[in-house]
């Protein structure tokens, strides 16, 4: 009633200080324009917008609180009150990513719901907040609407939609010509069930059956490729192919990956994330979408499918081992793999013991065999496995990164969103990771960081250091401090010591018996064993209610199966199991299984929680079990090293014994050694030597090593001994650390003094780009997020840049760009092109690379380029290529797109051609094509 009594006279004096004067797009554009250009409000004009649109804002709640009645009509400080939140929902309304488009699309009521509400406000001014903004936002929706450019790009909208549902239909098309009748119906029900079954998250530390919806909770996390990448950039251009990319955009474009990570780094998120894509088929017209278009999703974890010795699945038992509730048609497992339309993802291969991966490489390999079309994600931690270890097969390996500080700025106003908290409490505990290196170092996977989040909410921001103690106090928190406060009252009262005490010997047996689940009769069995060990509490429950006690309120225990029980998360079960271990003085056994991945952790913990004697004990019979079993000599040693951050007290002599080992993998010659070198801890970081007397490959890995203890004041004071050595890897190394830092703080110790030119700087936040703007010489450069608006403008006006790298970030126009005309080197995907290639007539480039991206950019598009100057084209992902007339007569490096298939009798035409690069696997070589590259000099 309120909103509707706002007329339009009411709201256009706002609505003249709101959007801008002069709008951008005055012609006819070839994209929609961003809300955040339309408007005078957004992240970066906070100051400016608040002084502008406060009168008017103010004038506009006086009128609602008047249109409210003179009863109802609210006083003066709660006018005040709701004119701050609007000014504020304002600021983040230019701040949404979207353009005028999708804002008129979603319609007032959605628009004015991708705001975030204030939290804080009294209950009169959140009666009138809603029907105000929503009338604030009609009024928007029109004001877009009556723009004279809007009807003409939203023509071209259109248009581009209708492409991309031509493209989805035709992929269709090719994928579901086999499917039934029946397997439709059956189709359907079970892609309800896959969203049904993994479209959540746990919050851990807030309640036990509070879940995380998955678009809120999934994180798009950054990879680096590590091992084999086909497709990837040729290293000609500057080392292209180490460049981190989200995950979303690195699995666009291959078919078969392995994906490793440490414990609680997303992995099984990042599976849950692409099956319930898959499975909802929403029709999207990105590449990633269109790849999964008639793709039907199989999550198979590990832990399951071997759950209780059982052998490994042939296609048509895969529905029944992943316990899915409907019945298939029969042979429609078979139909969907052999039409290559699965999407096969298995999870863990780390929480199969070590001894049976063999048997679970074997069956993978002959499934990859038998359904070559279809796509693959193997997950699994990196000291499980070798990045080669499906290399043979055909995959490609990624690693997931630790999570940037952007990444954990952005995961820590989730969790605190998705828990209902105050804005206030996530800047409390943004400003404490920001003040304690410690702490932030813990916060660098999604695990581990919602374990602080949960505790520095619970304990009014007192947060514990070290790992240890982070531990502690969450298992204190999920076992009792929680029900306490809010009054739980369960049948049966235990403390958390006890729950503790029952929790150690269920993860005991799990770890003794190398797997990951146990049967219930098993861990009745386990508790019932301890009873007679504790009269009082015998007395009071039977294992049975002690089990379910436990499975319903320690928040630590679920139940994937019927009558199958496992901990919500492998790390819990390490550090209890560990534990244990240590209190039942089995310290021999534990020295003995130190090799397995799988007690890698456990040995760490084992370290934590042991007695000074305990500790000297273990880390002795370590390193002279290593000394004696050549086979596992590295792993044992540096594992050693690795346990002394978590040795509170230590014996000189040990502490020496284990540093002399640590002295004999120093300075680490590879990749591989540095980041081996950087797990074992800070403690690594006094003993790198350099650079003085090392080689070139020694001090590069040697950076490596030290740079990925993102943060700290010890590893910048490695870094800063490296700054002055001119080795040009060494230079590439400390610049691509830099996304690891405090911007500002590393521009002035390490980046300012290497030499700028020629470097290809990362820049992973536009914080780097505005000092990189400040930075004299800085001609190499690539971007890894959209800068916002004057930015690049500035980037490209103060330096003559030879090298722009902006795949993967999205970019309305590329108008910027005609003013770069020193710029020889360009990258570029579908999302940074949006508005058109136009642009780049008037640049005079040798390189041009089209990357993967949302979408095909179009063969018109590539041939209205001058493209008579380029020597080097890559024409990665989907980009088409049903000519060869495309290729300039005068390149001699030439990577032809994945999806094309010309004769390759144009290579006749191309006698300069030095290097040629094709998809084998997916395009096989007719007789002819075979005997043009016979031919060929490439």
């Amino acid at each position: 009633m309120i909103g509707l009594r706002l007329a339009s006279a009411v709201v256009a004096p706002l609505l003249k200080k709101l959007v801008r004067r002069g709008e951008p797009g005055a012609g006819l554009a070839e994209g929609p324009v961003r809300i955040g250009s339309l408007l005078v409000v957004g992240p970066e004009r906070d100051a400016v917008s608040a002084g502008e649109l406060r009168k008017p804002v103010a004038e506009l709640v006086d009128r609602a609180a008047r249109a409210a009645g003179p009863h109802e009509a609210p006083d003066a400080e709660v006018r005040a009150e709701l004119t701050e939140a609007l000014l504020r929902s304002l600021t983040a309304l230019g701040g949404l990513e979207m353009d005028d488009v999708q804002a008129v699309s979603l319609g007032p009521q959605e628009l004015a719901g991708r705001v975030r509400r204030p939290a804080d406000l009294s209950a009169a001014a959140d009666a009138l907040y809603e029907p105000v903004l929503l009338a604030l936002c009609t009024h928007l929706i029109d004001h877009f609407t009556r723009r004279s450019t809007f009807v003409a790009r939203t023509l071209v909208e259109q248009t581009r939609q209708a492409r991309a549902l031509a493209e989805r239909l035709d992929v269709l098309a090719e994928r579901l010509p086999s499917r039934t009748a029946a397997d439709a119906a059956f189709e359907e029900r079970y892609a309800r069930w896959v969203v049904d079954t993994h479209d959540h998250v746990t919050i851990h530390g807030i309640d036990v059956g509070d879940r995380w919806p998955l678009d809120d909770a999934y994180l798009s996390l950054e990879t680096t490729t590590t091992g084999h990448d086909p497709g990837g950039v040729a290293d000609e251009l500057g080392g292209a192919r180490a460049a981190p990319q989200r995950a979303e955009a690195a699995l666009r474009h291959l078919d078969r990956v392995l994906l490793r990570g440490g414990a609680g780094c997303g992995k099984t998120t990042l599976v849950q994330w692409l099956a319930v894509l898959a499975a909802r088929q929403r029709g999207g017209a990105g590449a990633l979408e269109l790849r999964l278009a008639g793709r039907v999703p199989l999550v198979l974890p590990l832990r399951r499918l071997t759950r209780r010795g059982a052998a490994l699945p042939r296609p048509a038992e895969i529905p029944a081992a992943i316990d899915c509730p409907h019945t298939p048609p029969e042979g429609w497992v078979e139909r969907v793999l052999n039409a290559g339309r699965g999407l096969l993802l298995v999870d863990g291969i780390d929480e199969v013991p070590e001894s049976e991966r063999g048997e679970v490489r074997q069956w993978l390999v002959s499934l990859v065999r038998a359904f070559p079309d279809c796509l693959w994600l193997v997950t699994a931690r990196p000291s499980a496995v070798g990045h080669d270890w499906l290399a043979d097969a055909g995959f490609g390996d990624l690693s997931l990164a630790p999570m940037s500080g952007t990444d954990t700025e952005t995961f820590v106003r989730r969790w605190h969103t998705a828990a209902r908290l105050p804005e206030q409490s996530a800047e409390d505990l943004l400003d404490a990771l920001h003040r304690r290196p410690d702490l932030s170092r813990l916060a660098t996977n999604p695990l581990m960081c919602g374990l602080i989040c949960a505790l520095h909410h619970t304990r009014h921001g007192y947060l514990p250091r070290g790992r240890e103690a982070l531990y502690q106090a969450a298992l204190q928190m999920l076992l009792e401090r929680r029900d306490q406060e809010r009054r739980v009252r369960a049948g049966v009262d235990l403390d958390a010591a006890t729950q503790i005490l029952l929790l150690q010997r269920l993860a005991y047996w799990l770890i003794r018996n190398e797997r990951a689940e146990m049967e219930r009769e098993d861990a009745v069995d386990v508790l019932a064993d301890a009873l007679p060990g504790m009269p009082a509490l015998a007395d009071t429950a039977d294992a049975a209610q002690l089990y379910r006690f436990l499975l319903e309120r320690s928040g630590l225990l679920r139940e994937p199966a019927d009558g199958v029980v496992d901990f919500v998360h492998r790390t819990f079960q390490d550090y209890l199991a560990a534990k244990a271990a240590v209190e039942a003085r089995d310290i021999p056994w534990l020295v003995r299984q130190a090799h397995k991945d799988q007690f890698e952790d456990v040995i760490r913990m084992a370290v934590a929680h042991g007695r000074p004697g305990e500790r000297d004990r273990l880390l002795r019979q370590l390193v002279k079990r290593g000394d004696t079993v050549q086979r596992h000599r590295i792993r044992l040693h540096l594992l050693a090293v690795a346990c002394l951050e978590h040795a509170a007290e230590l014996s000189p002599e040990v502490r020496d014994l284990v540093r002399d080992r640590a002295q004999q993998y120093l300075p680490p010659r590879c990749g591989e050694e540095a980041d081996a070198l950087a797990e074992a801890g800070p403690i690594i970081l006094d003993l790198l030597p350099g650079p003085e007397g090392l080689t070139e490959d020694e001090q590069v890995a040697s950076v490596r090593t030290a740079a990925a203890f993102g943060g700290g004041d010890r590893a910048l004071a490695v870094l800063r001994r490296y700054r002055e050595v001119g080795s040009a890897e060494v230079v590439r190394q400390l610049a691509g650390a830099w996304r690891w830092y405090d911007a500002d703080r590393y521009h002035t110790e390490i980046a300012s003094h290497l030499p700028p030119a020629g470097v290809r700087w990362p820049a992973a936040s536009n914080r780097i780009v505005e000092l990189l703007t400040e930075t004299p010489g800085a001609d190499h450069i690539a971007l890894h997020e959209p800068p916002p608006p004057g930015l690049l403008n500035a980037l490209l006006t103060t330096r003559r840049l030879r090298y722009l790298d902006l795949r993967g970030v999205p970019l309305p126009d590329l108008e910027p760009l005609r003013s770069a005309e020193s710029l020889g080197t360009l990258s570029l995907c579908s999302e940074s092109a949006a508005g058109g290639l136009e642009p780049l007539t008037s640049l005079d480039l040798t390189t041009l690379v089209i990357a993967p991206g949302a979408s095909a950019i179009s063969v018109d598009a590539l041939q209205a380029l001058p493209l008579t100057g380029v020597s080097e084209l890559y024409l990665h992902g989907e980009t088409p290529l049903p000519t060869a007339d495309l290729i300039p007569a005068g390149v001699r490096l030439l990577e032809l797109p994945r999806r094309s298939q010309p004769p390759l009798t144009f290579l006749a035409d191309l006698p300069h051609l030095a290097w040629l690069s094709i998809w084998q696997r997916t395009w096989p070589l007719s007789e002819t094509d075979a005997a043009a590259l016979a031919e060929h000099r490439a």
